[in-house]
């Protein structure tokens, strides 16, 4: 009877492990809950033990190394002495919050009222205003903080002129250029075309007879806003708000750039996230700021989870089923050519004017004065005080510039190949198990690190590698390749899921019939059928990967440096020429690359939108 039930299990596991459908699902199970599971749970243990003898020595009373404590998060939530909890968690926590929250009004008023213009009225330009108004979303956030620094500072408030002051002699107060405000501002400027994008889609395909027979009706083009407009839009509002405040309330790279405010004039910003990094950098206060990056990664999956209860399937927002093929465009009149001129204004200010900032300020030996106009921050082959092994001053003859881009395109490289690798075969197994509980274990393992903030993920390998067994980890390339691979994994994975669902099973029944094996069948059937969605699954990773540095920032080595940590560098210590010219040097990659993307596979974030 044992024989029986030997062959009998023997047979079961070779016929389910006879599907590649199943040895992937089977493989990717146990390599996500190793890399996303795992370092989770030592993220928690690290916050609940004595991490390093610099920790035991800070802590006190005999503890020791590896010791089991409360006081990581006693200390930081609750210690009264000196206001230790109010300076160094609460205060941070709750400007992040109205920070957050500023950024949502900001984003969803522009992006939603563009949004509005470009679907329902009759103004000119919209394929113009449709394409540059995304260029904010395609280029890193900080990119906008520090044009919003090159453009706002002043005399006054720094030792240098911006382009405001020295174009029309204006000193804005330090308020609106270092501090909440100004981060609040970038944050909006940038998530708007993200709101633009959700808000716009769903006024684009919504059913135009509500709007005729309440036109029909006599009912105001205000209260049709009001009372029809609105509500059907209110899914996409909703989603807009929460992504939108869960990305901002997380950032690091915008206040990292925008907090250089005094204490002497009462503008003392300091972000959650700054104050994150600020902690793990000691090694006295470490488990401090592993609390910070569960507290910000518990904050972002609960917003997530409120977010699908609210716009969940269950939540029935449509009032018919039809849909009208005419859409009634309100007519501006005589305000029709100011309002095309004014938001072809605005959106060209914000998507060229940073690029042509990062340029001015690359060429100014005195930043705001244009009589010094100069080649030097490029090309100079003068050394810089402290540099690295005799380093030039000119970013495209610096060693450690040409180093730093290398790792960055290799890195990308390796990362866009792996998560778009993975994404494909997650895709194909979940698309071909999608019924199956270990498919849909798999889907959610690979969609998990798109819920934890990116400063946070990287804390929770940091947490990792300073774990016995994995020390091998601390600083190496092999840990920026792994956490940048698991981290886009998602983007991939969502894809690559989305373009298998969209293949019938019946095409690949078909090779099988005649006996083409499966690595043929993925190679020569299926990969070319959706090649499109494919290849925007491998170079999406790339893009994101490419302008990434909140991610990397807590884990990068000086041997290890990528240029957006480079960049960071720079802006640290006063070399803003240098700075400008890297970060343009990004940004004109990460667009290169996305205009690539869109040539190869004709995808384009705004079509969904639209824009004649």
């Amino acid at each position: 009877m044992k024989e029986i039930n030997r062959r009998r299990l023997v047979n079961n596991l070779r016929s389910y492990f006879s599907q590649p459908a199943n040895v992937i699902t089977v493989i990717f199970a146990v390599l996500l809950t190793v890399t996303v599971v795992f370092p989770l749970i030592t993220l928690l243990v690290s916050s609940l033990r004595v991490n390093g003898n610099q920790e035991a020595t800070y802590i006190g009373s005999g503890v020791v190394d590896g010791e089991w404590t409360l006081h990581h998060w006693k200390e930081l939530l609750f210690a009264k002495e000196f206001n230790y909890a109010e300076i160094k968690f609460w205060k941070p926590l709750i400007e992040s919050f109205f920070m957050a929250l500023l950024a949502c009004l900001v984003s969803v008023s522009f992006g939603g009222i563009v949004a509005w213009f470009i679907t329902r009225s009759d103004m000119k330009g919209k394929k113009f205003i449709s394409t540059i108004f995304t260029f904010p979303y395609i280029m890193p956030a900080w990119s906008m903080a520090i044009f919003w620094e090159n453009f706002f500072k002043n005399t006054n408030v720094d030792n240098s002129m911006g382009i405001l002051q020295s174009v029309t002699g204006i000193c804005v107060p330090e308020r609106f250029v270092y501090g909440l405000i100004p981060c609040a501002m970038c944050l909006g400027l940038h998530y708007a075309p993200f709101a633009y994008i959700l808000i716009g889609g769903v006024l684009r395909n919504m059913d135009a007879n509500l709007e005729e027979a309440a036109t029909v009706l006599k009912a105001s083009r205000m209260k049709i806003l009001r009372r029809i407009t609105l509500p059907i839009v209110m899914p996409a509002l909703i989603s807009t708000v929460l992504l939108v405040f869960s990305s901002s309330i997380s950032s690091y790279t915008v206040p990292f750039f925008l907090n250089k405010s005094s204490i002497e004039s009462g503008n003392n910003f300091i972000s959650v996230s700054v104050q994150m990094r600020s902690l793990l950098n000691t090694g006295f206060t470490k488990g401090q700021g592993y609390v910070i990056a569960i507290v910000l990664m518990a904050f972002s999956i609960f917003i997530l989870l409120v977010n699908n209860y609210m716009t969940g399937e269950r939540k029935s927002f449509t009032t018919v089923t039809g849909k009208s093929g005419q859409v009634s465009l309100v007519k501006l009149g005589r305000a029709r050519i100011p309002l095309t001129i004014v938001l072809m204004g605005i959106s060209a200010f914000f998507a060229v004017m940073p690029l042509v900032s990062f340029a001015i300020e690359s060429l100014l030996e005195v930043p705001g004065d244009f009589s010094t106009l100069t080649l030097r921050y490029w090309l100079s082959p003068e050394p810089f005080e402290g540099s690295y092994k005799g380093d030039t001053i000119g970013v495209l003859r610096s060693l450690i510039m040409w180093k730093s881009l290398g790792n960055s395109i290799l890195l990308s490289t390796l990362v866009s190949i792996l998560a778009g690798s993975f994404g494909i075969l997650i895709g194909y197994a979940v698309a071909r198990k999608r019924n199956s509980k270990l498919a849909s274990l798999v889907s959610n393992l690979a969609f998990l690190p798109y819920l934890i903030p990116a400063m946070s993920f990287g804390a929770v390998y940091l947490a990792l590698s300073y774990t016995k067994g994995f020390t091998w980890l601390d600083g190496s390339f092999f840990i920026l390749l792994l956490v940048g691979t698991i981290k886009f994994i998602p983007f991939a994975s969502r894809t690559g899921t989305s373009a298998m669902l969209q293949v019938s099973g019946e095409i690949e029944e078909a090779s099988i019939i005649i006996g083409v094996p499966w690595w043929k069948r993925m190679t020569k059937v299926l990969f070319p059928i959706q090649k499109a969605s494919f290849i925007s699954g491998y170079l999406l990773p790339f893009i994101s990967c490419m302008r990434e540095l909140s991610l990397f920032v807590l884990l990068a080595a000086s041997y290890t440096t990528i240029v957006t940590t480079l960049l960071q560098e720079f802006s640290r210590t006063g070399m803003t020429q240098s700075a400008n010219a890297v970060n343009l040097l990004i940004i004109v990659i990460v667009l290169i690359v996305q205009f690539i993307v869109n040539k190869i596979t004709g995808a384009s974030i705004d079509k969904g939108v639209g824009g004649n």
